[in-house]
């Protein structure tokens, strides 16, 4: 037998254990009354003790704001070093300082078919006029975006159609190093694929840290303007969220980035979609239609469509089952939760006609377990439902045909 490995060490070791957290107590106790009596000798003459302690604290805190704010610099310039570095290590010809930034941006643009436009004229909209033309365009009004990377038929919808809002110049810095470095990606890919440039990917592969964190930093600063929308607007948002789009839905580009940052992108997805059902303001319809727009181009991948289709399908059949059971009581219901489920409906009926078009059933996840629990005792919630919800029972039977007309095509 080991020594200390029969009872008598055991009995031992959580003695020697025990003593050293009496003795850590006792240190942080004397440290405390050091402490309280070191301020008291110190206050200064006309404050009392809990007066100067506040201000002590007060210090400390902004001492500790300062420092956090220059490790946020530091972190900021370390991360573009290792951008630029990696841009060097996949294409050394190409050189960031002699490149015009806004210059790459419509270069990328203008080949992936995304024209972002500026809404500076829509200034301190109500979003209160919900029964014009394009609130409800999924049903079937042309709009005039580009057709997709994936040839996506988009003249059906103006969700995918009509640009988000823009971002505000606050929060402008913050994505300005994340969305140029994923345009010079794409522009080298470009080049490359035109023989102009000769270019190394497999260096994407070595440094997962510089994507990850350029991609989460991208995503992290939209989901803060979707949260806080500001005005005046301007195009750099649009610039931002077309980036993005461009990014995962490139088809050398987009495995690296579903490979690191998959997780983060689900948490993306999910935050926006929060975003649509929470929000409560006067004010809301303008920036929800930006959000629905966003969630609507990043199902151009396949595999966030898939997952996002779950997502929706998750949400539109809780909120169903929700206003059934207060529809059964006579019960009060949230008019705000009612008209914000109708974006997520629209976005998720746009998505499965995507689905139906493209004829890729093959790996759709949401023909599972979501799909088998949101068509159940669907045609019964549809019927209670019909009468005092009649729009909202007509979107539960529209998802319903384009699950179903997909599940016969499998079949």
């Amino acid at each position: 037998m080991e020594p200390g490995s029969g009872p008598g060490g055991e009995a031992a070791a959580a003695a020697a254990i025990k003593g050293r957290r009496e003795n850590e107590v006792w240190y942080l106790k004397i440290s405390k009354l050091a402490l309280a009596f070191a301020i008291i000798h110190s206050k200064p003459p006309g404050k009392s003790c809990k007066e100067y302690t506040e201000h002590l604290a007060k210090t400390v805190s902004e001492r500790d704001f300062g420092w956090k704010s220059k490790v946020e610099v530091l972190e900021a310039e370390v991360l573009r070093l290792r951008q630029e570095l990696l841009l060097n290590k996949i294409c050394p010809r190409f050189c960031l300082e002699n490149r015009k930034p806004d210059a790459s941006a419509e270069t990328v643009l203008d080949q992936e078919g995304i024209n972002p436009v500026s809404y500076s004229s829509q200034l301190e909209d109500s979003g209160c006029d919900v029964s014009n033309d394009y609130a409800f365009d999924s049903l079937g009004i042309a709009s005039d975006f580009h057709q997709s990377e994936h040839n996506v038929d988009t003249s059906k919808c103006l969700l995918e159609g009509a640009p988000p809002l823009s971002l505000c110049s606050t929060n402008k810095k913050s994505l300005t190093a994340p969305v140029q470095f994923l345009q010079h990606l794409l522009e080298i890919r470009t080049l490359s694929e035109e023989g102009i440039l000769q270019a190394d990917f497999t260096e994407l592969e070595n440094d997962s840290f510089t994507i990850r964190n350029s991609v989460s930093q991208l995503l992290d600063g939209l989901t803060v303007f979707y949260n806080s929308p500001k005005f005046p607007v301007s195009d750099f948002l649009s610039e931002a969220v077309s980036v993005l789009i461009s990014f995962i839905t490139n088809n050398k580009l987009s495995n690296h980035v579903l490979k690191k940052c998959f997780k983060k992108l689900e948490e993306f997805k999910k935050n926006l979609i929060q975003i649509i059902l929470r929000n409560s303001s006067v004010n809301r319809f303008q920036a929800m239609h930006a959000v629905s727009h966003t969630l609507v181009l990043l199902g151009r991948n396949n595999i966030l469509r898939n997952s996002l289709i779950s997502l929706l399908l998750s949400e539109v059949r809780k909120f169903a089952e929700q206003l059934l059971q207060a529809e059964q009581i006579q019960a009060m219901y949230d008019i705000t939760q009612y008209e914000n489920i109708f974006p997520l409906c629209m976005i998720l009926e746009q998505l499965l006609q995507n689905e139906t078009e493209e004829s890729n059933f093959s790996s759709a996840d949401y023909d599972g377990e979501e799909k088998v629990r949101f068509l159940e005792n669907l045609d019964q919630i549809i019927l209670c439902l019909s009468d005092e919800f009649p729009l909202f029972s007509l979107f539960l039977w529209r998802v319903s045909v384009l699950l179903n007309s997909a599940q016969i095509q499998i079949d």
